[in-house]
């Protein structure tokens, strides 16, 4: 029987934090995936991994860091544009200059 598991959470020393998850995503998500991580490897000279790919994608989206609320304080419904079950490619793109 698969039970659920509670994702592990690290803290980095940059001051972020990881979180591992699985995500079950059709392959022409994959595919504009790999294409994300091209775009990025030929701009940053460099060879750049899908997670990697996905990060970067997912912080050009949001609009600010928010930080952790106190206790009890609730979050207020804000529209960000981009819904926890948007497909990749439904995300804005991203232009290819920095």
């Amino acid at each position: 029987m698969n039970a659920p598991q509670v994702p592990v959470m690290h803290a980095l020393p940059d001051g972020e934090a990881e979180i591992s998850l699985v995500v079950r995503l059709p392959w022409e998500d994959v595919a504009r995936l790999g294409q994300e991580a091209g775009r990025l490897a030929a701009q940053m000279q460099r060879p750049v991994t899908l997670d990697e790919a996905v990060s970067r994608r997912l912080r050009s989206t949001r609009p600010s860091a928010t930080h952790a609320r106190p206790a009890g304080e609730q979050p207020s419904p804000v529209s960000s544009g981009v819904s926890a079950s948007a497909s990749v490619a439904s995300l804005p793109r991203i232009s290819g200059t920095a």
